[in-house]
């Protein structure tokens, strides 16, 4: 029969075996609050029996709120960072926390100062507040730098999403600009070389610190020979989905220029992916 006891130890320690205990900043802070509501419990009777001062009642109380509020920072602050919603939120709750931790510590120096004054306690009562004080305060600081961190990935975050919309929003526009391979731009409906064209080459220079790279300026044996008249037109060698092919539309647009993009060759109106600046070039008539 003694081996009984030894045997109920053992289904025990199978039983538990293989579980790993959970020694996480956030579990621990669980645990503190379920101390210190089961303390608040025990306190709330023996004040009713008059057994304890109620001044212990508060301070059972206050124990409660520091728990809680240790287990916000053990989310916030300690746990892990990046499992989180980052949100000015978080950071909010979090040095709320914090502060009313230094609040609470510094309200508990005030009353053992009180005490010491009146000569109730020793005064060596006082130097440990202080040490929890001080760490305390240290962990406001550390709430205020993790506050400042997870704001600034909030808005990192938000300027990613917009820019990654943008490119969506970009592509998608593209795409239906160029569902035959061309663009057509009509603007004000003419193209003035001498007056456009100097402005338009040195803000690209500027841009992309490069020359445009015009591959037609007017008339060419090409453009004869696939019977176009290509007077007052110019040819510009990008492809208009690219960067500079981008730019170079939007450029086009805002001063109401007229083109034509091409973003690959078709057969009897571009030879490759270009951007023909200037009304369509018009047939040339037979013996021109």
């Amino acid at each position: 029969m003694r081996q009984f006891p030894f045997v109920f130890l053992c289904l025990g320690a199978l039983a538990s075996f293989g579980q790993t205990p959970d020694y996480s900043p956030e579990a621990i802070a669980n645990k503190r609050i379920e101390l210190a509501n089961r303390e608040l419990e025990k306190v709330e009777v023996l004040v009713k029996a008059d057994a304890l001062p109620r001044i212990r009642l508060e301070q059972a109380k206050l124990d409660v709120a520091d728990a809680q509020d240790d287990a916000i920072l053990a989310r916030n602050l300690f746990g892990d960072f990046y499992s989180k919603d980052l949100n000015p939120a978080l950071a909010d709750e979090m040095i709320a926390a914090a502060q009313r931790r230094v609040d609470r510590q510094q309200a508990r120096i005030d009353q053992i100062r009180t005490l010491v004054d009146k000569g109730f306690i020793a005064a060596t009562a006082v130097a440990p507040l202080f040490l929890e004080l001080s760490a305390r305060q240290t962990t406001l600081n550390l709430a205020h730098s993790r506050a400042n961190l997870i704001i600034q990935q909030a808005a990192l975050a938000k300027l990613e999403l917009a820019i990654a919309e943008m490119r969506n929003s970009a592509a998608t526009e593209n795409r239906d600009s160029f569902d035959q391979a061309m663009e057509h731009f009509e603007g004000a409906g003419k193209f003035n070389e001498a007056a456009d064209l100097k402005p338009l080459q040195l803000a690209f220079a500027r841009e992309f610190d490069h020359p445009l790279p015009i591959s037609a300026d007017g008339e060419t044996g090409l453009h004869r020979a696939l019977g176009f008249d290509h007077r007052g037109r110019v040819d510009v060698a990008v492809n208009p989905v690219d960067r500079e092919g981008l730019w170079l539309r939007q450029y086009l647009h805002s001063h109401q220029i007229p083109f034509y993009a091409f973003t690959h060759a078709i057969p009897g109106k571009a030879t490759a992916a270009h951007i023909h600046i200037g009304p369509g070039s018009t047939r040339l008539a037979a013996g021109d």
